[in-house]
């Protein structure tokens, strides 16, 4: 099943289902629902059926005629895995570490397809990162990993917009990546019944303005959704709606000589096989007239 989250002209949130080859959908009270509900719906053959049903009956969605929400609201946790492509590990100057590299995102800095990615007036050093992720759909702690796809609902596409000045400022890398209007999320969440077990052999790319800078295979992950999950769950608990983003391969711009930053009137997409393309606008944020911009 493929849904996604909507506003309309009049700026009321809906949702649709793609249901043969139509995306079917309504702003009708109840019709988006929480984060929580709709991974674990989405997880089960029941939940899919019953949310199908319900949509069937919806009338078909012009989405030339509205904006991408992301497709889940406001998840309880976003936890982010760095270092997790050994070309990226090299290209970044790091020793491959020996465990997932984690570090939080903030519901705040989240955006949907289409939306525009903010380039804060504080820094030039805004970068692109395409990267797989995984929506949590059955809450758990010390999950095996030969279950732990169990515990996965499905996935969608996120942009890890990184302001490196910022992010190397200090070992910990939270405050670069998490600058409000840099975390481009969607469209779509793709159930996990509709993608290769643990969403493995797709092709991720990342495009600026149309040239492709990022091209691997999810593949190539270090650390598989699986272990991602399993590790993760030794010491958090996993809950429904929580999002696990994966890792970015090489070819960031902070790694090129000379850099390349995304700037204003940019547009950079990322494509993932299977499930679809993130599509947004870069812009400028404007300075506050106290402060004046870099």
């Amino acid at each position: 099943m493929r849904y996604l989250v909507f506003k309309d002209a009049e700026g009321a949130a809906g949702a649709a289902v793609l249901i043969e080859n139509e995306w079917r959908g309504s702003v009708k009270d109840g019709t988006v629902l929480s984060g929580s509900e709709l991974a674990q719906k989405l997880s089960d053959p029941k939940g899919r059926a019953e949310i199908e049903r319900r949509f069937a009956d919806f009338p078909v969605v012009d989405l030339s005629q509205v904006s991408y929400l992301p497709p889940i609201s406001a998840p309880g946790k976003i936890i982010c895995v760095g270092l997790n492509y050994a070309d990226h590990t090299e290209e970044s100057g790091y020793k491959q570490p020996d465990h997932p590299t984690l570090f939080p995102r903030f519901t705040s800095s989240l955006i949907g397809a289409g939306a525009p990615i903010i380039r804060p007036f504080v820094s030039t050093a805004l970068d692109f990162e395409g990267e797989l992720v995984a929506v949590i759909g059955r809450s758990g702690r010390h999950i095996e990993k030969a279950n732990a796809l169990d515990h996965v609902a499905g996935y969608s596409i996120f942009n890890d917009g990184s302001i490196r000045d910022f992010q190397h400022r200090t070992p910990q890398w939270t405050l670069g990546k998490n600058f409000d209007g840099t975390g481009s999320f969607g469209p779509f969440f793709v159930t996990a019944d509709e993608l290769p077990v643990g969403a493995n052999g797709l092709r991720i790319e990342t495009r600026l303005n149309g040239e492709v800078v990022q091209s691997s295979n999810t593949e190539k992950l270090i650390f598989d959704v699986a272990t991602l999950v399993a590790t993760i769950s030794e010491a958090i608990t996993l809950e429904p709606g929580d999002l696990i983003i994966t890792g970015t391969p090489s070819g960031i711009g902070h790694a090129r000589s000379p850099k390349l930053y995304m700037k204003a009137g940019d547009t950079v997409e990322v494509e993932i096989e299977g499930i679809g393309i993130l599509t947004n606008p870069v812009t400028d944020e404007v300075a506050p007239l106290y402060r004046a911009a870099v």
